[in-house]
């Protein structure tokens, strides 16, 4: 019999994923001259108001309001109307330095390798559901909400009355083997201007989310006449963002991840330097569990990795595929492999996936996973400090570079993983 998953995704728009945006920002602002920042950067976002609070150790000399106001423009509150905007808003900054007694857990020192910035569990997952070797509800989710956003910024004429909030949701169907069968259920709800009416607003938004926006990225075999449609089903959201619900960093964690697939180990990612395993470990545990889809291991993993604080080795690395394996290995068997493959002690992931660079603002909206990694040149504004006859001297260096984007997305570990498990 078959059955129904659900998945939802928001809107660079959303409050709490403003929020987000901004405590990443405020992050690769400082990684950009200091890659060895230590950021932990919390924001909450109402009518009016920014509040920035946590822990930031640094070189880095950054304005953060400055920050703040670009990261709310590029989004798309430059209205008044909105009640939350760029130019107008209040920036309150309480940040202070990073505790020394989890400082200490976590340097590197002579005969101590760094350590994990907290205890805790990670999460990383794949399967073959799309190209992306993403869950296919919360894949059309992301889909739906961005390409609102790229339409609201890129071709306004097409849907000229959207604002930045929305969010979407999708339920796939399941045969009893777990394939994907077709699309039963759409929800798309998306801010908007006002209308003459309401009923002239449901029918043209819901016109225009089924002709537009839909064919774009939901592939047509996987929808028909049965397929369910719920568009703005409250009626009105002139309403949104942050004017209409305070937002929070860290407060759609599901949305960042697999959309409730697999498994999540509850730490946040946006403003947190990759000394935070919450953040560097979870990117890793996915670039295995991707790489192992990929491979032909398994057509489905979960790859779980913990740690205790100031502790380099995880404690523990699990794997499993969910009875997919291709490989005759017990799932025990199978981690013993990828552990021998994989260095997860948390300055091996740094290195190895490039974290000490400004990447982090592309993350935080439309998920931290399932993207397409990139290279892009980047300015970077560096800061040494150098001793000269017992004074120290402050000296700032610009230049670009070329850095990789969402490096745990690439299948860079096929060929070996391959070989380790004889599937060549």
């Amino acid at each position: 019999m078959s059955y129904l998953f659900t998945s939802e995704s928001v809107s660079e728009g959303h409050p709490d994923k403003v929020a987000d945006q901004i405590s990443d920002a405020i992050l690769d602002a400082m990684l950009t001259q200091d890659p060895d920042s230590r950021v932990a950067c919390e924001t909450l976002v109402t009518t009016g108001l920014v509040t920035l609070a946590g822990e930031i150790t640094t070189k880095a000399y950054v304005e953060i309001p400055d920050v703040v106001r670009e990261t709310i423009r590029r989004i798309g509150y430059t209205s008044d109307l909105y009640r939350f905007d760029a130019e107008s808003c209040g920036v309150v900054v309480a940040l202070h330095s990073q505790s020394p007694d989890i400082a200490r857990g976590v340097d590197e020192s002579a005969g101590k390798e760094q350590g994990a910035g907290d205890q805790g569990m990670m999460f990383g997952y794949a399967n073959r559901e799309t190209p992306e070797l993403m869950p296919m509800a919360l894949a059309f989710s992301h889909r739906i909400v961005k390409e609102l956003a790229t339409i609201r910024k890129n071709t306004p004429e097409l849907m000229p009355y959207l604002r930045p909030d929305a969010k979407a949701q999708v339920t796939i169907e399941y045969d009893d083997n777990h394939k994907p069968l077709r699309v039963h259920t759409i929800v798309v709800s998306t801010q908007h201007d006002e209308f003459d009416t309401d009923e002239k607003m449901l029918a043209r938004i819901a016109e225009d989310v089924k002709k537009i926006v839909i064919p774009r990225v939901v592939p047509a075999e996987l929808l028909d006449a049965n397929t369910i449609y719920h568009i703005n089903p409250t009626g009105k959201f002139v309403i949104g963002g942050p004017h209409g619900d305070s937002g929070l960093t860290g407060r759609k964690i599901i949305v960042d991840t697999y959309g409730g697939k697999g498994a999540h180990g509850g730490g946040a990612f946006s403003g947190k330097d990759p000394s935070k395993v919450d953040r560097s470990a979870a990117y890793a545990a996915r670039h295995i569990a991707k790489n192992m889809v990929a491979a032909g291991v398994a057509d489905e993993v979960l790859v779980q990795v913990a740690y205790a604080i100031g502790v380099a080795k995880p404690v523990s690395l699990n794997i499993n595929t969910y009875g997919t394996a291709k490989v005759n290995l017990k799932d025990s068997e199978i981690a013993k492999i990828i552990e021998g493959l994989f260095d997860m002690r948390p300055k091996a992931i740094v290195e190895r996936l490039g974290l000490k660079n400004p990447i982090y603002s592309p993350t935080a909206a439309y998920g931290h996973v399932g993207r397409e990694p990139y290279t892009q040149e980047v300015e970077l504004f560096r800061v040494e400090v150098k001793e000269n006859n017992g004074t120290k001297e402050e000296i700032r260096r610009r230049e670009k570079r070329q850095i990789e984007f969402f490096t745990w997305e690439k299948l860079d570990y096929v060929e070996k993983i391959k070989a380790a498990f004889n599937l060549l």
